[in-house]
């Protein structure tokens, strides 16, 4: 099944602004750095002197795959550095390693995934007898090896790619292995290896890999703890489906995702919808990461819906796999709602968890809370460098042979072919997402009838679209097709070098509001139900655009603050109170119950440094009962 949207490749696309920025500093920094070679750590893991004795059973083998990535995606984009040379040495390496049965992992031979993993004692996550990440690296070997085989075509990455695969089908068929016993979380942490199958089959057209794709479904729907497809379709909330582990979660959909796209089951498709669908109303952080912690077994696992705390986790992980989810999302769809959710985590919970150097990134980051960069190899490092190379391919994309979507905003430019008109290069001219100006330049390569999606964001009430100055053409609402915020405006003409296209997105400052509360519900004797709320905390938190705003320490000190909002109006732009070093922009909120506080962006709250506090949400004034 063909998908509905095609992705460039990120050698098209060059961005610029705070993505441009971010996405500079990870090539600089992370991925220059963390692995160079067979000799870094995280890669010599691989090597025979480890492996033959390593029964630890940790998950550090992941970063090799993640690197491979990220890194082939990011050389490909940087013509001349000396990236694309270590990601080559590397992947040679590991290739070497690879062992007469496919196997290329870090465990010992008695310790790997070919072997039936006896049950532990109950636990709240069904971990294994033994603690085991094998199949896990394994699926981001697979996912890193096709990745630098797409930029550097060498047989052997694919097939080193092909082995493990064939592997993994061996010792769930003729080994008789039920991949949940290998993996935490009753098993999805295992189950992930849908998404390395389906796209080794979609690489590959060999069938072989579908077989092992829906086997994984299949077990994954068996395990009574988890019944992955069946929950997903019965539309359980995503706490609720095994331990609501958000990273593994997302992960397993963008599988199901891509098990739609080779297969065309409608089922698939209809689940991963369910499971978006939950977390997106209930399971997000203002600034688009998956978020949970609180009062559970584990920092990493969603709430119950009804919770709501300014404390809680945004793990980056987290944040990579909803990303993904909503890439494949868009690519089956088209539609917006999915590009808008990768532009909101992209440069509020993405950004927010990234330090300037490109090196440091933060583990967790939180609504409210102390910035913290985390320490030796942790995972969200790899997470947060692969996230942000996703953002070129999705930033534009083409649907059919003559329409080109722009989906993320922000200064930069990309290079599209079309049949019409050829190669078209497109120019964005704006401050975004800082202002909602953005001048597009429209350069085909010979004049031709295209049609350009402008995505209108859906809080973008009121926008607009002038083509060629004040005496060119307006697209406005019924004007133009798809234009209501929330959607795409769809501009179909015949384009000629130098056009330029005028989008107006309007961005008005906005308080949100949440609330904490519990209800206790009963029965009273006589049968009538009973409830009486016993607990009420309300927040109000600012957004603008796509950029959600905080403030730091109030008063320099004070980690939280309780509020009266003004009378009036309570947010005003505030360009003369940003803070020292902040580009902002700034918003003052009118208190009365204090002097007012001004909030920059999010991501650089506090000035980016490592150990500077963020507060998002402030707690408002409970009502004043009857005689105060």
């Amino acid at each position: 099944m063909e998908a509905i949207v095609r992705f460039p490749s990120p050698a098209q696309v060059q961005l610029q602004g705070l993505l441009g920025d971010a996405l500079q500093a990870n090539l600089n920094g992370r991925l220059s750095h963390f692995i160079e070679d067979e000799h870094s750590p995280a890669i010599a893991l691989f090597g025979a002197e480890h492996k033959c004795c390593n029964h630890e059973g940790d998950w550090y083998g992941e970063h090799a795959g993640k690197w491979l990535y990220a890194a082939a995606r990011a050389a490909s984009r940087s013509a001349g550095h000396p990236l694309a040379s270590h990601v080559l040495r590397v992947a040679d390496f590991l290739v070497a390693q690879q062992e007469e049965d496919g196997y290329l992992g870090n465990y010992a031979p008695e310790r790997r995934f070919m072997h039936k993993q006896p049950r532990g004692p109950r636990t709240w996550d069904g971990a294994p007898g033994q603690r085991t990440w094998d199949i896990w690296t394994h699926s981001y070997l697979i996912i890193g090896l096709l990745e630098v085989h797409k930029y550097f075509p060498e047989p052997r990455y694919l097939n080193a790619a092909r082995f493990i695969g064939d592997l993994c089908l061996q010792a769930l068929t003729q080994g008789g292995v039920d991949i949940t016993e290998l993996g935490n979380h009753h098993g999805m942490s295992a189950t992930i290896l849908l998404d390395p199958a389906v796209e080794l089959y979609l690489r590959t057209g060999e069938a072989r890999y579908l077989q092992l794709a829906e086997l994984i479904v299949q077990q994954a729907d068996a395990r009574p703890e988890l019944n992955l497809l069946t929950q997903a379709l019965k539309g359980a909330d995503a706490a609720e489906i095994a331990t609501g582990k958000a990273y593994q979660l997302c992960w397993n959909m963008v599988g199901l995702a891509k098990l739609h796209r080779a297969t065309g089951k409608p089922a698939y498709l209809d689940a991963v919808r369910k499971v978006w669908h939950s977390v997106h109303e209930y399971h997000l952080s203002l600034g688009g990461g998956p978020w949970g912690g609180i009062a559970h077994r584990s920092r990493e696992v969603f709430n119950h819906h009804g919770a709501f705390s300014p404390y809680g986790y945004i793990e980056t992980c987290s944040t990579l796999a909803w990303m993904q989810m909503n890439r494949e999302l868009l690519a089956i769809t088209g539609e917006a709602q999915y590009a808008e959710e990768i532009e909101r985590s992209a440069y509020n919970d993405l950004l927010g968890a990234q330090a300037p150097n490109g090196e440091d990134w933060c583990y967790y980051i939180f609504p409210n809370g102390r910035r913290v960069y985390t320490t030796y190899w942790r995972c969200c490092k790899s997470s947060g460098a692969m996230a942000l190379e996703e953002l070129p391919g999705v930033t534009y994309a083409l649907r059919g042979a003559d329409e080109i979507a722009i989906n993320i905003y922000g200064p930069g430019e990309a290079t599209l072919a079309t049949a019409a008109a050829g190669n078209v290069r497109l120019v964005q001219h704006t401050a975004y997402p800082a202002d909602g100006a953005v001048r597009i330049s429209v350069q085909p390569e010979r004049a031709g009838r295209f049609a350009l999606a402008l995505r209108i964001p859906s809080w973008a009430d009121g926008a607009s679209v002038r083509v060629n100055g004040a005496d060119g053409e307006a697209w406005m609402g019924a004007n133009a097709a798809g234009a209501e915020a929330g959607g795409y405006l769809c501009l179909e003409r015949e384009w000629r070098a130098g056009d330029v296209v005028e989008l107006s997105l309007p961005m008005v400052p906005t308080l949100h509001r949440k609330l904490s509360q519990n209800t206790q519900e009963s029965r009273a004797p006589d049968g009538s139900p009973v409830a009486q709320q016993v607990m009420r905390y309300e927040y109000a938190a600012i957004t603008r655009g796509p950029l959600v705003f905080a403030t730091g320490l109030i008063d320099g000190f004070k980690m939280e603050e309780t509020v009266i909002l003004a009378d009036g109006p309570l947010l005003e732009m505030a360009p003369e109170a940003l803070p020292e070093g902040a580009n902002g922009p700034a918003i003052r909120l009118k208190l009365a119950s204090r002097p007012d506080l001004v909030f920059v962006p999010y991501y650089e709250a506090g000035g980016r440094q490592d150990g500077a506090w963020r507060l998002t949400w402030l707690q408002l004034a409970p009502p004043l009962g009857p005689g105060h």
